[in-house]
């Protein structure tokens, strides 16, 4: 279990650190950053001053090791239109981001699981058809026209629900339902085909011949061996949820991550934008290394 967890741990940080070479290389490659900062109508001298000012006349490997070394210690420079140290305006705004993406995990899951047995269950009837449909119109509807949906009927309409802030858990009920639309189809379908194999297995046969209980062979003995795919979805969509919260919390005005990100990509604060993709980057990796030891852990056999 420790070779395995080693050799996984290696991986993910090569990947991190190709993601980070990535993230700096991708702002530096979108223009001349001392005049996004300047601005359009500044002087030649004024321009000047900014390159000499945050070391941008310097050679572009020695910018990058600088920003690495300083980056590893959590260091990720000062905001140019926030005035403030990068670090503190992440860490105000993750646990909203945070918030946000396992409200819409903990949707998809109460969602999706359920239909994806049913729907094994019930291979080829109605129930199965329904589930499909189901799972084909939250993969095909656009996130931001949902947002907007459920904002004019729950929000302005009915009145159940406000349309933005963060003030109490009811202001995460609509983004969450959101961010579970584009999570529950995939894990719909995966549990469904995941059950249906495990379903006609021997030792599914067996059990029923041992007369146990329906829910028994469901849950204990079904759903615990198909579930294994499901954990490694799980964690890409919770992964993915916080990568695309930046068009949710645009559209809920939820000043997270992805808003702030949303707010340094219109304001060219390349230091903030290189951070935030460096740090939802982080914690992806770290999601997938935990479901594959958590797969590990639930079968043996992948440790080899």
């Amino acid at each position: 279990m420790i070779r395995f967890f080693l050799r996984r741990f290696v991986v993910a940080v090569l990947v991190a650190l190709t993601v980070l070479t990535l993230a700096f290389l991708l702002t530096r490659l979108s223009g001349d950053l001392a005049i996004s900062i300047a601005g359009p109508n500044a002087s030649q001298d004024d321009i000047d001053t900014i390159r000499r000012v945050y070391g941008l006349n310097r050679p572009l490997w020695v910018q990058f090791f600088d920003w690495l070394g300083r980056a590893v210690q959590g260091d990720f420079g000062e905001s140019y239109f926030f005035r403030d140290r990068v670090a503190k305006l992440i860490g105000e705004r993750i646990p909203i981001t945070m918030s946000l993406g396992l409200t819409g995990l903990a949707i998809a899951l109460v969602i999706g699981l359920p239909l994806g047995i049913l729907a094994a269950v019930r291979e080829g009837s109605w129930v199965d058809r329904a589930v499909s449909l189901v799972a084909l119109i939250g993969q095909a509807m656009p996130s931001f026209w949902l947002g907007l949906i459920l904002m004019i009927v729950f929000g302005l309409k009915l009145g159940w629900l406000p349309i933005s802030g963060t003030g109490s858990w009811e202001h995460y009920v609509m983004p969450g339902v959101v961010l579970a639309f584009s999570a529950i189809p995939s894990l719909t379908r995966l549990t469904r085909s995941g059950m249906i194999e495990v379903l006609a297995s021997d030792y599914i046969r067996t059990a029923r011949a041992k007369g146990l209980t329906r829910f028994s062979i469901l849950v204990k003995h079904g759903f615990r061996n198909a579930a294994i795919p499901v954990v490694s979805i799980t964690a890409v969509q919770l992964g993915f949820m916080l990568g695309g919260s930046v068009v949710i919390e645009t559209v809920f005005a939820l000043h997270g991550v992805g808003y702030l990100a949303w707010e340094s990509i219109s304001k060219n604060d390349f230091p903030v934008v290189q951070a935030v993709v460096l740090v939802l980057a982080l914690l992806y990796i770290g999601l997938t290394l935990l479901a594959d030891l958590l797969n590990a852990v639930l079968d043996p056999r992948l440790r080899t």
